[in-house]
């Protein structure tokens, strides 16, 4: 059973090559420079961001990911610069990207605007060889099935925009625009090609009385042949050190009432160091063979090359 699982989520991620690429993440908010590169220098300080995520816990080759984030800013804090690279998994399917960012921000009202672009290198593989791949035939003399490990290397660019201040922020991102071609079997008829992204996030910070916020944020995804995708968040700040909230995630199958249910939580332990953990209750068919998701995030920013305190509110 578990080796049909397996193959079936192969086949689930061989489409998804052709629609939803990209990383997911359920702590977006804490990570946005993994998909809008106009964030970098935002924090004002220097700010190094992990993400590890384990998508469908239980089925056997479900989506695995592994973040690590840099950003800066310079120059008066007018300029950003950052990198994020990192490594997801789904079935035999691995792909490993590094991306460099550059962003300029300017003074708007009581904020910034910054404008970024970045630059992708992405390697596709695909293991054949995976002990775990079954055949009721043998598929050696068969052209049209890959044998081994086959992978490649494509090129990428993408832009964004952000704009935030103390209470509110909003971002668009398009961070993959090219549709590179990315099909490893030349025998294939069916030529698989990398599909364009796009994303708005917003927030807003509403204090409801001393030491206590509320976080409505959104993030509303899009990608080619995929149908549209929006997280909807509502959190609760407590003594701007404690997070903890829900997120609502549309999608999913026509059968279920959307993707999933999210519970986070976050702590500033120090001024350098921020964790936070969510869980993610399925609420697709596919909640029959999973046990959820697992998603831990960590942060340490650095003390400013001036020495300044942190400006910008660690949740927002």
């Amino acid at each position: 059973m578990k080796k049909l699982i397996f193959s079936l989520v192969c086949v689930v991620g061989f489409l998804t090559l052709a629609a939803q690429q990209e990383h997911q993440y359920t702590q977006w908010m804490n990570s946005k420079l993994s998909i809008n590169p106009a964030y970098a220098g935002s924090n004002f300080s220097p700010c190094l961001t992990g993400i590890y995520r384990n998508q469908w816990i239980g089925l056997e080759g479900s989506p695995e990911t592994q973040q690590l984030s840099y950003d800066m800013s310079l120059n008066n804090d007018r300029v950003g610069i950052g990198a994020n690279l990192y490594r997801n998994a789904v079935g035999i399917t691995e792909y490993i990207t590094f991306d460099g960012i550059y962003a300029y921000r300017f003074p708007v009202g009581n904020g910034f605007l910054g404008v970024g672009v970045q630059a992708s290198i992405r390697n596709f593989t695909n293991d054949y060889s995976d002990p775990r791949l079954v055949s009721t035939l043998p598929t050696a003399g068969d052209v049209s099935i890959p044998q081994g490990q086959l992978s490649k290397f494509v090129p990428d660019f993408g832009f964004g925009v952000y704009y935030n201040t103390e209470k509110f922020y909003f971002g668009a991102s398009l961070p993959r625009l090219l549709n590179n071609e990315i099909d490893l079997n030349d025998v294939d008829p069916e030529i698989g090609t990398e599909a364009q992204h796009a994303y708005l996030m917003a927030g807003y910070k509403i204090d409801l009385r001393e030491n206590l916020q509320l976080l409505p944020q959104a993030l509303v995804k899009y990608a080619d042949n995929s149908p549209l995708d929006i997280d909807f968040n509502l959190s609760l700040l407590f003594n701007d050190k404690y997070t903890i909230g829900g997120t609502y995630r549309f999608g999913g199958d026509d059968e279920s009432f959307g993707e999933s249910i999210d519970v986070l939580v976050g702590a500033q332990f120090t001024s350098n160091i921020f964790a936070g953990l969510s869980w993610d209750f399925t609420l697709s068919d596919i909640k029959q063979a999973t046990d959820g998701t697992l998603e831990i995030a960590l942060r340490y920013c650095f003390e400013s090359s001036e020495g300044t305190e942190f400006a910008n509110p660690r949740f927002f």
